[in-house]
């Protein structure tokens, strides 16, 4: 753990444990600067907050180490993984079957698609007499 204040985001000890063996293993090479977990912290703050990346306090790792860690999770498919596996517990916990077995569709979609989006929604907004000068 780092030796700044935690922050509400910062994960647990029970939640590291969870994710910790779902990461990439550090590559050969020099050492790490900042732990997987401080990072995964500074992410987990910015996805919470809904700040920026540039607004990332500054005692966490820099934004762009934070922010580079995130896209390395994303673009290797870890990212999916944690997600995957954190439902799939989430869900067992709950006496679930572990995948999803419903599909819904917003049918309201399906109806403005078939009559044109934009042109079919924006119809119903003039008044009658705007359509009658308009003619």
């Amino acid at each position: 753990m780092s030796k700044r204040k935690a922050y509400p985001t910062d994960l647990t000890d029970k939640e590291w444990a969870i994710l910790e063996p779902l990461l990439p293993a550090a590559r050969t090479g020099r050492p790490r600067e900042h732990s997987p977990r401080e990072l995964l912290n500074g992410v987990w703050y910015v996805l919470r907050t809904g700040g920026s990346w540039r607004m990332l306090p500054h005692d966490f790792p820099a934004w762009q180490t934070v922010y580079s860690y995130f896209r390395l999770l994303k673009r290797s498919g870890t990212w999916q993984r944690l997600n995957d596996e954190l439902r799939t517990q989430v869900r067992v916990k709950a006496k679930r079957e572990p995948e999803p077995s419903t599909l819904v569709v917003d049918s309201q979609s399906v109806k403005t698609a078939e009559k044109g989006g934009f042109e079919a929604m924006t119809e119903g907004n003039t008044s009658k007499d705007a359509k009658d000068i308009s003619r």
